[in-house]
């Protein structure tokens, strides 16, 4: 069972406009950093994978073995503005890997298979 949402995705989405739109304040981008790391996990539940975009949050996804102690096996890390380009489809995954935006480790941390998230598309105002 995917974990209960905490983002209106209403909300989420209006911020996540706003970052599209080069006008998001901390606010916004904390919001739309929320809301798409918990579409992820909505879209990809499971325990696997644990992705990280500090200071905003992190969620554990992707189906398969689940850790309980330490650093967790498969991770992902990023700055907002590269998780944010990623779930629109601005950022390529294997760009952002080669030139150090994103750290990823172990077997199952690819998670390009999974953005650019569909709830993250820009819609029609």
């Amino acid at each position: 069972m995917p974990p209960r949402r905490r983002t209106d995705p209403a909300v989420g989405r209006t911020a996540l406009a706003a970052w599209q739109d080069g006008v998001a304040g901390r606010p916004e981008v904390t919001t739309a950093v929320r809301f798409t790391l918990e579409e992820l996990a909505e879209v990809s539940p499971g325990h696997a994978v644990e992705v990280r975009v500090p200071p905003y949050g992190a969620v554990q996804a992707v189906e398969g073995p689940r850790h309980t102690r330490g650093t967790p096996p498969n991770v992902v890390e990023t700055d907002p503005e590269t998780w944010l380009g990623l779930v629109t489809g601005t950022v390529v995954w294997a760009e952002a890997v080669a030139d150090g935006r994103i750290s990823a480790s172990g077997e199952r941390s690819d998670i390009s298979g999974l953005l650019p998230l569909q709830a993250a598309r820009r819609r029609d105002r």
